[in-house]
């Protein structure tokens, strides 16, 4: 928010507040709300020069918006990508993605721990198309390498990974997939590019939800690709302006504007995750607790090393129990028991929530590929919030106790 260039040396935190499109002539402090389909052009020659690209400016709603623009270069900033494109969801970013990179007979190699609803997209719908796709283990990296074929031209990783928390080298598959001829994109939700930046470890292509932290409070749906300026110029804005899964300028507003705390929330959070993870941990009644933070994560040390010494703001655990329909049984009643959290199958919000991954966001997966996902009947997700963590503990406790 500056008519002035912005030095080029500030830190994450001044850019949050900071960078965006150049105030109007109305000097307003913060960021102006666009709400307009359409722009009215000087002259029918300027349009000419617009619509073919000759000139910037912005001419139709499907194809920018100044509010959305502030995103798109707030967003870019912190991830330390040339550009950014911002879509109407984190799913519709991924279907952007691979419509615009992929046609029939090419192969996408992406991991088994993914987001349920990504690993339906790309295993089944995708497949449709002639897109070849095959799973494998988040942190195999040479499965990952054993499935890499002529024809693959992209892969996939989130990390970490939703519900399980798996993390995977990212430096080590940017260097496969360069070395293949294919692009490497990251599903950095979970961190967020205040505890992680992939782009800084190889990655071509980082996506976010930006539903889940970046707003931060549970209030609009939002996605984005970050990326070089050609991927963005030449592959994905065509495309997006063609099947417009655009975002609206209230809801880019919204984000942009919870941009701003993204910093102080996840600091804050991750530390009330880990303190909560550490005293799940401790709890007789829980089998195992799925937490980059803790030293019992299997990828403790990458984690820390990559999640600049933090575990972020979601763990899970599982209920014991002797058999799948007692698992169930069990952490059904732990969330149906709680008073203070929310049952809610969000992330990201203030308000800690919690959710059954094996009948929500991994319900419509085949009980094969929830196996092959680790997704057991009585794992429990909870994206922390910033609620008192002895609070959190006591709410729990109706449940487990």
């Amino acid at each position: 928010m500056s008519n002035k260039p912005l030095p080029h040396d500030l830190y994450p935190e001044t850019l949050a507040v900071r960078l965006g499109v150049e105030r109007s002539q109305y000097g307003e402090n913060s960021e102006a709300l666009y709400l307009t389909s359409g722009y009215v052009q000087p002259s029918a020659q300027v349009s000419a020069d617009k619509f073919s690209g000759e000139e910037d400016g912005y001419t139709y709603g499907r194809a920018g918006n100044p509010t959305v623009s502030s995103f798109e270069m707030r967003l870019a900033a912190l991830e330390g990508s040339e550009a950014a494109i911002a879509t109407s969801s984190g799913m519709s970013s991924i279907m952007l993605m691979l419509f615009s990179l992929l046609k029939a007979g090419d192969h996408v190699v992406f991991s088994q721990s993914m987001f349920g609803s990504t690993i339906k997209l790309i295993g089944s719908e995708f497949a449709r198309f002639g897109v070849e796709s095959t799973m494998v283990p988040q942190t195999d990296l040479a499965a990952w390498k054993a499935a890499i074929s002529p024809n693959t031209k992209l892969l996939f990783a989130e990390t970490p990974t939703n519900p399980l928390t798996d993390v995977c080298d990212i430096t080590a598959l940017a260097d496969m997939a360069h070395n293949a001829g294919a692009l490497l994109c990251v599903d950095n939700c979970f961190a967020t590019p205040i505890l992680q930046k992939p782009m800084a470890m190889g990655c071509d292509i980082v996506m976010h939800s930006g539903t889940k932290y970046l707003d931060g409070q549970g209030r609009v749906m939002a996605g984005a690709l970050c990326a070089s300026e050609a991927l963005v110029m030449k592959k994905f804005l065509p495309v997006m302006k063609n099947a417009g899964m655009v975002l609206a300028p209230f809801n880019a507003w919204v984000v942009l504007k919870g941009l701003e705390t993204l910093d102080i929330r996840m600091k804050a959070q991750s530390a009330k995750a880990h303190e909560l993870a550490a005293w799940l941990e401790q709890h007789p009644a829980v089998s195992r607790v799925y937490y980059p933070g803790l030293k019992s994560h299997p990828q403790h040390e990458l984690s820390m090393k990559q999640m600049s010494n933090l575990g972020g703001a979601v763990l899970s655990f599982d209920v014991k129990a002797g058999d799948p329909v007692q698992a169930r049984e069990r952490a059904f009643h732990v969330l149906d028991s709680l008073q203070v959290m929310s049952l809610c199958t969000n992330l990201g919000d203030t308000k800690t929530l919690l959710t059954h991954p094996a009948s929500t966001s991994h319900g419509k997966l085949s009980e094969e590929q929830r196996q092959a996902a680790g997704i057991g009947q009585g794992l429990i997700r909870v994206a922390v919030g910033l609620e008192h963590v002895g609070d959190m503990t006591n709410d729990l406790l109706r449940g487990l106790a």
